[in-house]
């Protein structure tokens, strides 16, 4: 083969393997093709769910389906940590070191056992912040990327400012409750915009779990706290929230033929969480379009 024949096979396998980098997505451990079909509004009605404050957002166009006191504000729980990863992934390397410190323990659970003292890569804190929702791992990351969990706050903010989520504001990390911390199914939604539109952070919320090694100690498995990813085939990952304030919390995205959404549901209970979630999924996904 002469010289110029084995650069255009090598030009080929390295734009083919670029495309495939593109279009694939590594959650659940599938390869599935990038949504890139615009959602229709589906002939049937929105179904009635328990959640107090809802919205479906198409993924590729950013037009909302459905709402339903979407802009009220309220506690999110659990489901910031997704802007605590959007600002960790933009913070630099995620193969950086993170030391572990006695005040990034000192929060309530849900927590995955980091200890003071310990060393981890930065992506294995983050996957376990969105596989497990450590509470501890937030607390870890915010401090490692700012300086402290103060420092974060204004990183938090300014980075929610810049997104377009002008009905927010947020104290921690992590979700859980404080005076004054607030946002909104809407903003939430364009967070998860962001988001999905991070392969890492993509791939870290569709895995349904992984083994966490901590250094000198065994490993041990974390089961993705999201139970929609085993129910609906077609939900891509997501982010779970639990607090006495918020009450249950998830949002989600799915693709399905080419399409996408994302369903934002706040303010629901245990038993009815999953299933506000599915059926909203499978009215703006399995439905005809007008």
């Amino acid at each position: 083969m002469d010289w110029h024949n084995k650069m255009t096979r090598l030009l080929s396998v390295f734009l083919f393997a670029t495309l495939l980098n593109v279009i694939s997505s590594p959650a659940m451990g599938q390869t599935v093709s990038r949504a890139t079909l615009s959602t229709p509004m589906p002939r049937a009605p929105a179904p009635s769910v328990y959640a107090k404050r809802v919205i479906v957002v198409d993924n590729v166009t950013g037009k909302i389906l459905y709402e339903k006191n979407s802009q009220q504000k309220c506690a999110v729980a659990s489901t910031q940590k997704l802007l605590t990863a959007v600002c960790v992934m933009e913070a630099g390397s995620l193969e950086d070191k993170v030391n572990v410190v006695w005040t990034d323990t000192k929060v309530v659970p849900t927590k995955i056992d980091i200890r003071s003292g310990e060393t981890y890569k930065r992506k294995d804190i983050l996957k376990a912040l969105l596989v497990k929702s450590g509470n501890d791992a937030a607390r870890a990351l915010a401090r490692d990327v700012a300086g402290s969990q103060v420092k974060f706050r204004a990183v938090m903010n300014a980075r929610a400012k810049k997104m377009g989520m002008n009905s927010s504001y947020f104290y921690n990390a992590h979700g859980l409750t404080e005076g004054g911390q607030y946002s909104t199914a809407r903003d939430i939604a364009i967070l998860m915009r962001k988001v999905v539109r991070m392969p890492t952070l993509r791939a870290y919320m569709g895995t349904s779990g992984f083994y966490f090694q901590p250094p000198s100690r065994k490993k041990y498995y974390l089961t993705n706290t999201n139970k929609l990813l085993k129910s609906l085939s077609y939900c891509m990952g997501g982010k779970t929230g639990y607090t006495k304030a918020a009450g249950r919390c998830l949002v989600s995205y799915g693709e399905l033929k080419g399409r996408s959404v994302i369903v934002v549901c706040l303010g629901s209970t245990p038993s009815k969480i999953w299933d506000d979630s599915a059926k909203l999924f499978k009215w703006s996904l399995e439905q005809p379009g007008l």
